[in-house]
C-alpha cells in the first residue's frame, strides 16, 4: 500500500512539473512609481522567444531617461534597494541592439512635452522564463539619459551614467 501510495505521489508530482512547464508566464507587468511620477509597463513574450515592452510613463520634463532592468525586486528601501542593472552574462553597459550589453540594459525612454512617454518596443536579451528571466526583478527609470557604455565618464561602462533614480517597480506575473 505504501508503495502504490509512493508512486501516486510521484506520478502527481511529476504531472504538476510537466504542466508547470507549459503553463509557465507568458506576460508580467510593474508598476512604475516615484516622486510625481507614474506609469505601467507590460512585457509580453512572443512566440519567436523576444519580449515586447509596452507602456505609458508619465511625469518627467521632455526629453530622454535611462531605463533599466535591475537584478533585485527588493524596494523596501526604495529604488536604491533593486541592486545593479541585471547582468547575468557579465557583460560591460550598451545599447540594447549591442551584442555586448546587461540584460537589463533597455535603453532610454523619451517623454513628450505633456510629460508622457509611451513605450512599444521589442527585445532580443530579456525573457520571462529561463536563465534571462526577469520576472521578480525590477524595473527603473533613471534621472539622466543613457549614454549606452560610449562616453570616458567612469560610470559610463557601468551605468551608461543615467544617474539616480526617479520611479522603479517590481516585475511580476499577470
Amino acid at each position: 500500500m505504501l508503495k502504490q501510495a509512493i508512486i501516486l505521489v510521484a506520478a502527481y508530482a511529476s504531472l504538476v512539473i510537466a504542466h508547470h512547464g507549459r503553463d509557465q508566464p507568458h506576460r508580467a507587468i510593474a508598476k512604475l512609481s516615484g516622486d510625481n511620477v507614474q506609469g505601467n509597463i507590460t512585457f509580453t513574450e512572443l512566440e519567436d522567444g523576444k519580449v515586447r515592452v509596452q507602456g505609458t510613463i508619465f511625469g518627467l520634463p521632455a526629453g530622454p531617461y535611462g531605463f533599466h532592468v535591475h537584478e533585485k525586486g527588493d524596494i523596501t528601501g526604495g529604488c536604491g534597494s533593486a541592486g545593479s542593472h541585471f547582468n547575468p552574462d557579465h557583460q560591460d553597459h550598451g545599447h540594447p541592439n549591442d551584442q555586448v550589453r546587461h540584460v537589463g540594459d533597455l535603453g532610454n525612454v523619451v517623454f513628450d512635452n505633456n510629460n508622457v512617454s509611451t513605450l512599444d518596443f521589442v527585445d532580443t536579451q530579456l525573457a520571462l522564463q529561463g536563465p534571462h528571466n526577469i520576472i521578480g526583478r525590477s524595473v527603473v527609470l533613471h534621472e539622466r539619459e543613457d549614454d549606452f557604455g560610449r562616453t570616458s565618464h567612469p560610470d559610463s561602462r557601468k551605468t551608461g551614467n543615467a544617474g539616480g533614480r526617479v520611479a522603479c517597480g517590481v516585475i511580476g506575473i499577470l
